[in-house]
């Protein structure tokens, strides 16, 4: 990549083309290391991640379910 593309990208091109790159070598590396072990324990970290995605998503629902508590109305007597 030549110094004049490089300064045109924002930090949103920067990042995509790190994940490119990072998604790139782990494929490259996974081949290197095709035992079933290998392939369990990926599997498991993948849905562990899930998970804890789920468990943020679950809080925040919650959170928006909640009612707000509004004050209730009450008589006053005035003399």
């Amino acid at each position: 990549m030549n110094d004049a593309r490089w300064h045109e990208m924002d930090w949103e091109d920067h990042l995509a083309a790190l994940i490119k790159g990072l998604r790139s070598e782990a494929k490259d590396w996974a081949k290197e290391f095709p035992t079933k072990e290998f392939r369990v324990h990926t599997r498991n970290a993948n849905r562990e991640m899930l998970l804890a995605l789920r468990s943020l998503l679950d809080k925040a629902i919650e959170k928006m379910e909640e009612q707000p508590s509004e004050p209730k109305a009450s008589r006053i007597v005035i003399e």
